[in-house]
């Protein structure tokens, strides 16, 4: 279970490079752990920390302006790689509550979909422009399926109901079934032989 996903408003992190995959998003040697909490540390670690375990100033995530921003503007080809589920787990523990890419990974997004991190695809001219332009408060509104800017912009992105529904509800698969336990016993019994 994660938070409902109504609308998410927020100015945004660029992360320009291409094919950046699970291994990059959160290393091999973090993948120890069945625990969410705390995997934000090591989310990007060998881009985020130098050799001595200090940050590299010069990545975007440790860079000051970027404090508290939960939308990520992504280069094409996003999450490839590895199918690894706590790469959303590192990236929301992060405080990320979207990624917005031209391209994203198939798994990486099923994952993140169903773990409350929210895969937002435009078109590769459209997030060039949005990358320009990072200081830009954007929303992204779930139910109209929607990323909007300040001077009225308007990019609709693919999102499939069933996703939807349960960013909107706040639950995974699991939680959408259970909330509906009622229904099914009803259904169960108006049909039983």
């Amino acid at each position: 279970m994660h938070g409902r996903t109504v609308q998410i408003t927020s100015k945004a992190v660029v992360l320009r490079s291409t094919n950046i995959d699970t291994d990059q998003i959160i290393p091999a040697r973090f993948l120890s752990t069945t625990e969410r909490a705390g995997l934000g540390r090591n989310a990007f670690n060998d881009w985020r920390w130098k050799a001595d375990g200090t940050p590299n100033p010069d990545f975007a995530f440790n860079q000051p302006h970027n404090a508290g921003r939960s939308i990520l503007l992504a280069g094409r080809n996003f999450g490839c790689g590895s199918s690894r589920e706590h790469a959303p787990w590192a990236l929301t523990d992060l405080g990320l509550q979207a990624v917005v890419s031209s391209e994203i990974a198939d798994i990486f997004r099923g994952n993140s979909l169903k773990n409350g991190l929210l895969p937002v695809v435009l078109a590769e001219a459209d997030v060039q422009t949005l990358m320009e332009r990072p200081d830009e408060e954007l929303t992204i509104d779930v139910a109209a399926r929607e990323l909007r800017t300040p001077d009225g912009r308007v990019y609709a992105f693919p999102l499939d109901g069933f996703s939807q529904t349960c960013l909107l509800e706040g639950v995974d698969q699991l939680g959408y079934l259970l909330a509906r336990v009622p229904d099914i016993a009803r259904y169960e019994a108006a049909h039983a032989r």
